[in-house]
This record gives C-alpha cells, structure tokens and sequence, in this order.
C-alpha cells in the first residue's frame, strides 16, 4: 500500500510465505508467521516506525517521488530485529524536505535495499528533482493536520 495510499499496511501473511515457503522455513523466527498461516488468522505486528497522531505522513507521496525505504527505515533486510534507525522527529524531516536530492532515486530502485547509484548522487538527485519537480513543503500545515 506504500506505492498507492497514505498509510504503509502490515502485509498479510502470504507475501511473508512468497520467501519464507524456500528460505529460512524452519527458522524458530518464523514460528507466529507459520501459526497464522495454518490457522489463517493474522499477524498481530508490533510498530516500530510509530509517528505521533499530530503528525501526517504519507507514504505514497514519498514513493512516488523516488524516496528510498532504506531513507527513514535503515536496512531493514540486514536487521536481525526491525528497529527505528532514524530520529522521524520534525527537524529530521525538514533536513530532508529542504535538501531532498541525497535521498532520491530511480523509482524502480525505491524498495531495493542496496541500491548503488550508477552515477555519482550529486548528480543524479539534482536531476531526479528536476525531472520530477520535487519541491517538499515546508510549511507547517503540510505535516500537521
């Protein structure tokens, strides 16, 4: 849903088991997705990327602008246990807001977690933003709602 809504869903149980059904299938870590895949009864997640209510955030708009995941959630695919690498405070996102380029991408790269650029990023953010007329807002209004 992070490609087409505001909100980034929890994903259900079978895109898990599109991976886990050949790679780590008898891990001890994949006890509660193996439990909900044969009772079909879902995932109770744990958030870890948990914003305040004052704050808006939408994910679509991120994505659609070539914002890379590894951005605000670090590496995820390397992290034996998910957790918050970045601050997500106000200040955080305005540096980003007003200095987008080191954080965009090809928009086929958004969710690939080792993305290499193919040219250096001082050139390509620049570009990506022109082509894409990236202009975040900073006004107060564009987070809190």
């Amino acid at each position: 849903t992070v490609a087409s809504a505001a909100f980034a869903a929890v994903p259900p149980t079978q895109t898990c088991l599109n991976c886990h059904e050949r790679i780590a299938v008898d891990s001890d870590k994949l006890v509660l997705v193996r439990e909900s895949a044969a009772s079909g009864k879902p995932i109770r997640w744990v958030k870890v990327h948990d914003l305040p209510d004052y704050a808006y955030f939408d994910h679509s708009a991120h994505v659609a602008r070539g914002v890379g995941c590894a951005s605000c959630h670090g590496r995820i695919d390397t992290m034996e246990q998910v957790t918050q690498v970045e601050r997500l405070s106000m200040g955080w996102c305005l540096e980003c807001h007003r200095n987008p380029e080191p954080h965009l991408r090809p928009l086929d790269a958004v969710t690939v977690m080792d993305y290499q650029p193919t040219e250096p990023q001082e050139v390509l953010g620049p570009r990506l933003r022109a082509q894409r007329n990236v202009n975040p807002p900073v006004d107060c209004s564009a987070c809190h709602r």
